[in-house]
């Protein structure tokens, strides 16, 4: 099998999350609404395709790193699980005392959480390491132009969704991811910038 570049595995990362977001954002809504069950089942699960896709692409751009690259992989996978199962159990804890009302649609944030968890522990351990874990050779700013483009997207999805009246709630989340990754990708592309001035 090929190895996975990293041009290649940023590609299809960008398009599954694109497929993603805009599957959950126009699709997914209707699920409550269908009427037949196995039309419900297949909108209810048809997220899952695209995130299976990405731990895919994860699994194999870990299996062509070389040796150091797959020890920052697996200890940020380690730091993210129990990150994210220590959450999990503080959330059940003050769910079952009745201090925090959460019912189970929470659930759909553990994999974000663990996503979140394990590329900011990656980025810390790569540093300790001397690795530059953003990105191989010479895709930095191309790296930054993507997370752009992802904030992007995100940001017409919430323009789409203030527009179609969606509740509050959604478009702020959407709003503020969309920001986030504009904002990250600025200042990424900047920083590199300042350091290739530098070199």
């Amino acid at each position: 099998m090929p190895r996975l570049n990293y041009r290649r595995y940023q590609q299809r990362m960008l398009a599954a999350m694109a497929f993603y977001t805009g599957f959950m954002l126009l699709v997914w809504p209707s699920v409550r609404t269908v009427t037949g069950l196995p039309l419900k089942i297949s909108l209810a699960l048809a997220p899952l395709v695209p995130m299976f896709y990405v731990l895919m692409l994860l699994a194999q751009r870990i299996r062509d790193s070389d040796e150091l690259e797959q020890r920052t992989h697996l200890i940020a996978l380690g730091v993210s699980t129990g990150v994210t199962a220590a959450l999990s159990l503080l959330g059940g804890f003050l769910c079952i005392a009745h201090l925090v009302p959460l019912d189970g649609s929470v659930l759909i944030w553990v994999f974000p959480l663990m996503m979140i968890c394990y590329g900011a522990s990656r980025w810390y351990v790569g540093r300790a390491y001397g690795l530059d874990t953003g990105c191989d050779g010479g895709e930095r700013v191309a790296s930054a132009l993507r997370l752009m483009l992802l904030g992007a997207i995100v940001a017409v999805a919430a323009a789409y969704g203030w527009r179609h009246g969606w509740d509050d709630f959604r478009v702020g989340l959407l709003t503020g991811v969309g920001s986030g990754l504009l904002l990250g990708g600025m200042v990424k592309g900047v920083l590199r910038k300042r350091a290739a001035e530098r070199s």
